[in-house]
């Protein structure tokens, strides 16, 4: 590079595109330099000057330890963002791997390949000794360990590392959500959506207000959260340089430099960047914050499944809402927007707690409980939670159910105990059509029921295989799982979900008689709500006639009722999908 006034080298060093850098690595010293040091006298000169040895030795910026100190005390020495550059070879340092596309497949290393990667480190490692892979430590008193650790301590400890300090922050009080125990008043229609807005809305105010970040990407007026705007402002880190078109209204668009909702625009990826920042922060800022990322279920979860996934390896804490959920809950917006499938998805992440409340209560409740294990207890979980915008009648919380809640399902009405009897699991707003089922059924065909919602299949499975592994472990000191406690009899069992029917049958396994399952499988549709639970057959008369097969199939209702009961009920036995 001395002899190169002209930057010769360098203009021929940027002219080689990626694929023939490659090659080129794979020459020979001749071959290489012939072909390097050609189009130009000033570069045939200097590649005349060089012998094959001199043409060996040289390495790539990347591999070449005193370029890349240089360019990081240039990168620090910046005004402004560097970028680093840097050439490297793959497989450099072992000969029959430098450049070779094989490099990604290769397992193991030939023996000349060791003795000569062993020379060029300078290892004092016999060749009888190589092809035991043996690990060289050079001695704790050594050169080599004092400037590792030093250069380590200096640069602030050993990598991976992980901090995770007690938050020691007090978790809000049961008044922040009791509110929603006794339900609405006869009459008074509320999502849970709206629920969930009153609540956040709670934390706030409450003693870690200023540590609650709200997050969303898009359709904030959609999911109710406009009265957020005005009140707790929007971060902008210029503030509002505009006047909005709403500026005359209560709620009107808000911007602040001192904001608190964070609204990154129609970008899930950048809104989950944001989210894992602050789910992190209790570990690399050691100050913890609570971000709730609310997004449509549909769009969010399928965009942005890969980043949950390494939040969770990030051991991240905070709560994922998935509003506008359901396949038939966001009715007339098509196979694009209903989602029937995240709560699945959301259960492959190991560290991710799906659930899929019907009332305000159980929402309440599993926010308290998220915020107890990640600030209270310092457990790393992500809490993912199904908000419905779908106004319905708030039910008050019955006593002693918090425990059932949280464990995944909980009883919500007793059967009167006189055969035949069937038992029916609901969700979210179906579990409404679940409690109407079982009042036809008692009414009409003189059939007890008893009624369940399930919050959360994924939890019921987490235990369920949790109690299976123990008993395996431990033969003679078995333990039930949850779901054979409350479903291990030989009743009969519907269960009804406005997701895919693979959400309730991850317990299946741990059901006693007959299971039945209602699901949403296949795309969306537009239309209304009704027409698309009929379709579905989701609604209130396709669980009564699920109820009834099973019993006739066990023999416990005559033959042909399902047939006349479908007549009944303008219920058509045959379905014409025109996406299978």
């Amino acid at each position: 590079m001395n002899q190169d006034t002209m930057g010769a080298v360098l203009n021929r060093i940027e002219g080689i595109t990626d694929g023939d850098w490659q090659r080129m690595s794979t020459l020979e010293p001749s071959e290489f330099k012939a072909e390097f040091f050609s189009g130009s006298e000033q570069l045939s000169s200097i590649g005349g000057s060089m012998s094959d040895e001199d043409i060996e030795n040289l390495r790539r910026g990347g591999h070449d330890p005193r370029k890349v100190y240089a360019a990081y005390k240039a990168a620090e020495a910046a005004e402004g963002p560097a970028v680093i550059l840097a050439h490297t070879v793959k497989g450099w340092g072992i000969d029959s791997f430098e450049g070779r596309n094989s490099t990604h497949q290769k397992k193991k290393m030939a023996l000349d390949d060791l003795i000569a990667y062993r020379d060029s480190l300078e290892l004092p490692i016999s060749d009888d000794k190589l092809e035991d892979t043996p690990l060289y430590h050079p001695g704790e008193d050594s050169d080599e360990v004092d400037y590792m650790r030093s250069k380590r301590e200096a640069l602030g400890g050993y990598l991976p590392s992980r901090k995770s300090p007690h938050t020691g922050i007090e978790t809000p009080d049961e008044s922040t959500f009791s509110e929603f125990d006794d339900g609405t008043r006869e009459g008074q229609l509320v999502s849970t959506t709206m629920v969930f807005v009153r609540l956040l809305r709670n934390l706030l105010k409450s003693d870690i207000g200023p540590r609650v970040v709200p997050i969303i990407p898009d359709e904030g007026r959609t999911f109710g959260m406009d009265p957020l705007f005005s009140e707790f402002g929007i971060f902008s880190q210029v503030g509002q340089n505009y006047t909005p078109v709403d500026h005359k209204m209560l709620m009107k668009y808000k911007e602040d430099e001192s904001g608190q909702i964070i609204q990154e625009g129609i970008a899930e990826a950048t809104s989950m960047a944001t989210w894992t920042a602050s789910a992190t922060s209790y570990s690399h800022s050691a100050s913890p914050t609570l971000p709730f990322y609310t997004f449509y279920s549909m769009f969010g979860f399928q965009r942005i499944a890969d980043q949950v996934w390494a939040a969770a390896d990030s051991r991240a804490r905070g709560f994922l809402m998935g509003a506008t959920a359901g396949r038939t809950t966001l009715n007339g917006e098509g196979l694009q927007h209903q989602d029937g499938h995240s709560l699945l998805v959301a259960s492959t992440v190991p560290g991710c707690r799906a659930w899929d409340p019907a009332y305000a209560y159980e929402l309440a409740t599993i926010i308290r409980h998220g915020i107890d294990e990640m600030w209270g207890k310092d457990l790393d979980v992500i809490h993912y939670i199904m908000l419905y915008n779908e106004n319905q009648q708030q039910v008050a919380k019955p006593e002693g159910a918090d425990e059932g809640i949280i464990r995944g399902a909980y009883k919500v009405q007793d059967s009167a105990g006189q055969p035949p009897s069937i038992r029916i699991l609901g969700s979210g707003p179906i579990l409404q059509y679940a409690r109407e089922a079982s009042s036809i059924l008692e009414a009409e065909h003189g059939v007890s029921s008893e009624v369940w919602s399930v919050t959360s299949y994924g939890e019921l499975r987490r235990d369920g295989l949790a109690s299976e592994r123990h008993n395996r472990l431990n033969p003679q000191d078995k333990r039930e799982p949850y779901a054979s406690e409350c479903f291990g009899d030989d009743t009969p069992t519907v269960a009804v979900s406005d997701y895919i029917a693979a959400v309730p049958e991850m317990i299946q396994r741990w059901v006693g008689g007959r299971f039945v399952v209602l699901g949403t499988d296949g795309f969306g549709r537009s239309d209304t709500r009704e027409s698309l639970r009929r379709f579905f057959e989701i609604d209130t008369e396709s669980i009564v006639l699920a109820a009834l097969s099973a019993l006739e199939q066990e023999g416990e209702m005559p033959d042909g009722t399902v047939e006349g009961a479908a007549s009944k009920m303008g219920l058509s036995l045959t379905r014409e999908d025109k996406a299978e």
